[in-house]
């Protein structure tokens, strides 16, 4: 289920990222630089382990888990969360935790579309990518 989103994803736009990030306690500089960025994904399957590499002209990150197996993270923003990742109606299901707070970033495949909805609290931000060729 999960190879529908192996592939190469480009960012084309974005909705209320400032928002979200300001609700997960991001400074106000960072967040400028993160809502300026336009990051490729890249998703890609050995076994049972998923990675995902994000690529920006400011920072690079990459994560390697396991669907179904809680694991530390340090997201780009430097908090150290636990991480769980799922597979729920088609959907790549990505849930943070970290002293008390919770925020989910769901993917989603259609066609050669890739939508990302981020979720904090009440607030909620979309990125459309497109599949590169």
């Amino acid at each position: 289920m999960a190879e529908a989103f192996v592939g190469t994803w480009n960012l084309k736009d974005s909705v209320k990222f400032d928002e979200y990030m300001k609700e997960l306690g991001v400074g106000f500089a960072t967040r400028k630089v993160g809502n300026l960025t336009k990051p490729t994904t890249i998703i890609s399957m050995d076994g049972d382990t998923v990675t995902v590499k994000t690529q920006s002209a400011v920072k690079n990150t990459e994560l390697s888990f396991t669907l179904g197996q809680e694991f530390d993270e340090t997201t780009a923003d430097d908090r150290k969360v636990k991480s769980l990742v799922t597979i729920d109606g088609g959907k790549l299901v990505h849930v943070q935790k970290w002293d008390g707070k919770e925020t989910s970033l769901v993917r989603e495949v259609t066609g050669k579309e890739l939508m990302l909805t981020l979720t904090m609290g009440e607030v909620v931000s979309t990125r459309r990518y497109e599949k590169a060729e």
